[in-house]
């Protein structure tokens, strides 16, 4: 019977993990074993909301083959909710951090094709930053904020010839700063902004996904935590004083 009880208390934990509330105290800090091990990520710390059919965790990367008509948007302009991209991601309650990664969409073929990085807290807030496929011309380097149920969405146009881009995403409390890179070195702002339900425990990682009739393979690779980038405005109080 206690066999029993602990089999069903550990899947009611996984459920709550897999269900996309990181509200929940079922697993570890993935973000505070990775700065205890210089950076390193562990895979065994994140968790599929929406697992893909198709992908793959090698060594240190990621694949992702999206699903056509997969997306993450709520209701702004175009009045749809969409709320079906699958989300690859660890916990925290860290509040002072970065984690960085680089994505390859060489294989991105079909309008609003994307991948990027993501903190998807439950389907109405949620932030994401991505290129996403528009035509062999350009395409748009863009990030998606979403609180309590409306999303927004900032994009600038880059050249089609664009197949791979780093980001940063850093916590300071319940803000978060955006920014991009095309080598890894040298990280440009996209954007900052403030989550209303993100004071708390969050859940942050990677997603892929193709809105219209398409599929490419998403690749995920160079994934680090580190101290927080993002650093204090002066005046700020630092980092280690809460809030």
């Amino acid at each position: 019977m206690k066999n029993t009880l602990k089999l069903w208390g550990l899947a009611l934990c996984f459920c709550a993990v897999a269900c996309g509330n990181p509200s929940e105290t079922a697993f570890a800090d993935g973000v505070s074993v990775a700065l205890s091990d210089n950076g390193n990520i562990n895979f065994e710390h994140f968790v599929w909301t929406r697992e893909p059919a198709s992908y793959a965790v090698k060594g240190d990367t990621v694949t992702i083959m999206t699903a056509p008509h997969t997306d993450l948007w709520q209701r702004t302009y175009y009045h749809f909710r969409n709320d079906n991209a699958p989300v690859f991601q660890m916990r925290t309650k860290e509040k002072y951090f970065s984690f960085v990664v680089k994505t390859d969409f060489t294989q991105s073929h079909h309008r609003f094709d994307q991948c990027g990085v993501v903190m998807y807290l439950d389907s109405e807030n949620w932030l994401k930053a991505s290129v996403e496929y528009e035509n062999e011309q350009f395409q748009h380097l863009g990030s998606v904020v979403t609180n309590n149920g409306y999303s927004d969405w900032a994009t600038t146009a880059i050249p089609a010839d664009v197949k791979t881009m780093w980001y940063r995403f850093s916590r300071r409390a319940d803000d978060y700063c955006i920014e991009c890179s095309t080598d890894g070195v040298n990280f440009s702002q996209m954007r900052v902004c403030h989550v209303f339900k993100g004071a708390d425990a969050i859940a942050f990682g990677i997603y892929a996904c193709s809105p219209e009739d398409s599929s490419f393979t998403a690749v995920f690779t160079d994934m680090k935590i580190t101290e927080c980038m993002w650093k204090a405005h002066d005046g700020q109080q630092p980092d280690e004083v809460s809030e």
